[in-house]
């Protein structure tokens, strides 16, 4: 099986100067025509054509980038590359010609010899990564949460679903899918399970947050947890989320269709889907999540429409509404699934988002509103504004706030759920580069000396005993309290790819390499600039690293976006209701 990627950078040198854009501009990254195709039609008949020619039928060994095994006298800056030069077609036959390989010093037997000098920090990752892998029955499943010696191994021992992303995106870059397809189905087999709390039977498509592989005299087992170990026994909401994402990320990157065409694999979407689209007593198209349901795995306030769960919702959705297939019940799932991306869309983008000029006008907002025409729907009190806002919020730049309920809104910045509305086109074009300026804008307080701030700003005092129950773990600027995870790195890469604002990404990789390969490469860091080891950091954390590899494969080859990233469809995106007539901007 050949892998095929797209084209280089250096493919996109012989693009008409007339078409080159300006180092300003922002860059419209193309997600193939493909994924329109998918989009507007359930089961595009390109599919079968693409299939029909065997494409895909065995891994084999491949050589390096031709780019790289050329002399050049050095990298096409970013900036200056149009969208269609860099990210062609991922799916086109004029790519399945020469095999390709990332040249960021992956050390694989049989690569060719590349003259592009990577930092010495990737053959380490890279070193590390492999260490870190998984075997069932000598078949590699997944990666471990991290490999630290020094520690007890607790359940960091174990394949964590959102923390294999990163590594299996990393693996796909690199041309080994194996890996990857491997997890999915294992993932998958575990999904059928019947998965109990106590006396309680959760949802049929529950997928695991985690398995480990059990070795013994009879042989290896694999033995999941569905939230029954968890701490505060929560089930993982971003689970089913993340594993169709990647699932739609091995199909862009291999071009392989018969995974995702399995029965076993459209059921498992199926599943997934009929949980998160139930009907119920909900009046609003997002999904309500208790704490610690995803990647803040611990009491932090995030309970309701957390804005991390909307947008691994939405961008799932999308992922979903392109690997469905009509067949056996799929033509209803995506009717549901168009209606709903209407309604969150809607939703997220008029109320979620917050820039200057809104924050004036929650400030001066009336309550006790009774109307179909209110300004202030969810009867916000102005008074409970937090005094930083005020100061954090730049006269350009905006985000979308932590979640939004009856009464509440929780200000707080969340990274993860603002760089996925980006990369599934959740934000508008306006709303992705006004993320980009706040980046810019409040660099110290978001990225600090190790990037990024998983939230901001910390929950202290008073506040810190009510919202987290006086946790240990998530003190003040530590852990998930507004401490700095290097892991964020490759979302915060991808989204400034899309926007057309490289730099930000490699001003942030500069910070990462200047220390966290001294740090063992630390899982995350405390301080309000995020200067200090964690207190219970784990050292070798395999997102730590596998992260930062993919941030350097995203920039060194863009085209590989087009696994993670979707434009926007305005066809689909096209709000099915209007604001009234006194909803101001």
């Amino acid at each position: 099986m050949s892998k095929f990627t797209g084209l280089s950078l250096d493919n996109a040198t012989s693009a008409p100067a007339s078409e080159s854009m300006s180092a300003h501009s922002p860059l419209s990254i193309f997600i193939t025509t493909r994924d329109a195709e998918l989009e507007e039609e359930a089961c595009s008949s390109d599919a079968t054509m693409i299939r029909g020619g065997g494409v895909m039928s065995g891994l084999s060994s491949r050589a390096g980038l031709a780019s790289c095994n050329s002399p050049r006298v050095g990298p096409r800056p970013l900036e200056t590359v149009k969208s269609t030069d860099c990210l062609e077609n991922l799916l086109s036959p004029s790519n399945l010609v020469q095999p390709r390989s990332s040249c960021a010093g992956t050390p694989r037997v049989g690569a060719g010899v590349s003259t592009f000098e990577p930092h010495l920090m990737v053959s380490e990752a890279w070193e590390n990564l492999r260490k870190s892998r998984v075997f069932f029955k000598d078949i590699p499943v997944g990666t471990i949460a991290a490999l630290d010696p020094t520690e007890e191994a607790l359940n960091y021992n174990q394949v964590f679903v959102r923390d294999f992303v990163p590594s299996a995106l990393a693996f796909l870059m690199n041309g080994e899918p194996e890996i990857v397809k491997n997890f999915l189905l294992k993932a998958l087999r575990l999904q059928a399970r019947e998965k109990r709390i106590d006396w309680f039977t959760l949802g049929e498509g529950v997928m695991p947050a985690s398995f480990k592989v059990v070795a013994s005299a009879k042989g290896d087992t694999i033995v999941p947890d569905f939230g029954e170990s968890a701490i505060g026994r929560v089930a993982p909401v971003d689970s089913g989320f993340w594993w169709i994402i990647l699932l739609r990320a091995y199909t862009k990157s291999t071009g392989d269709y018969t995974l995702a065409e399995m029965a076993d694999c459209q059921r498992g979407m199926r599943l997934i889907l009929s949980i998160c689209l139930a009907e119920g007593f909900d009046t609003f198209p997002t999904l309500l999540c208790a704490d610690g349901c995803c990647m803040i795995d611990r009491r932090m306030g995030i309970y309701g429409s957390p804005i991390e769960i909307q947008a691994l919702f939405f961008l799932a959705l999308r992922c979903a509404r392109a690997l469905l297939k009509p067949e056996g019940g799929g033509k209803e799932f995506l009717e549901r699934i168009d209606k709903r991306l209407h309604a969150l869309s809607f939703h997220i983008r008029s109320y979620f988002w917050l820039d200057f000029q809104q924050l004036n006008n929650i400030y001066r907002y009336k309550t006790e509103e009774y109307s179909h025409t209110a300004v202030n729907k969810f009867n916000v009190i102005p008074d409970s504004i937090p005094d930083w806002v005020f100061d954090f919020m730049p006269m350009k730049g905006g985000y979308f706030i932590g979640n939004v309920s009856p009464a509440r809104m929780d200000f707080r910045w969340f990274c993860l759920g603002n760089c996925i509305a980006i990369l599934g086109s959740l934000a508008t074009p306006e709303q992705e580069s006004a993320i980009m300026d706040l980046f810019e804008a409040r660099w110290v307080d978001l990225v600090g000396e190790m990037p990024l701030k998983i939230s901001f700003p910390a929950l202290e005092g008073n506040e810190w005993k009510i919202v987290t129950g006086c946790d240990p773990k998530n003190t003040r600027w530590s852990y998930h309290n507004g401490g700095s995870w290097p892991v964020l790195l490759w979302m915060l890469t991808a989204a400034c790819i899309k926007t057309g604002r490289p730099q930000i990404a490699r001003r942030a990789i500069e910070l990462v390499e200047a220390r966290l390969s001294r740090d063992n490469w630390a899982e995350y860091y405390d301080g309000k600039l995020g200067r200090y080891v964690g207190k219970q950091a784990r050292k070798f954390q395999t997102w730590s690293i596998a992260g930062y590899l993919v941030s350097k494969m995203l920039l060194e080859d863009p085209s590989h976006l087009g696994m993670i990233a979707l434009e926007d469809n305005k066809k689909i995106m096209k709000p099915a209701m209007t604001r009234s007539s006194s909803w101001t901007i």
